[in-house]
């Protein structure tokens, strides 16, 4: 048996490390991204949000189809995030 017997939690990490930058949030039925400005326990909250309805190309340096949001920002519930990461 494998037993876990320190745990060291490292400050920063995570969506917390991507603060200030635009990201790419997959989520269980969409897919956002927009510039993450804000992150708490249960929501970020992201600045020119879009909805990512097909991605292309990951190495094309633009979206095949992401539709702008109306709001200046818009926020995500972070327990339907099951991947993120920068964007392009």
């Amino acid at each position: 048996m494998k037993k876990l017997v320190s745990v060291t939690e490292v400050e920063g990490e995570g969506l917390e490390s991507l603060l200030g930058e635009k990201v790419l949030l997959f989520c269980a039925n969409y897919i956002y991204t927009g510039k993450l400005i804000g992150v708490n326990a249960t929501c970020v909250c992201l600045e020119d949000p879009a909805i990512v309805y097909e991605t292309g190309d990951f190495a094309a340096p633009v979206y095949k189809d992401a539709q702008k949001l109306a709001p200046k920002t818009f926020y995500v519930q972070v327990r339907a995030i099951e991947s993120f990461g920068a964007a392009r």
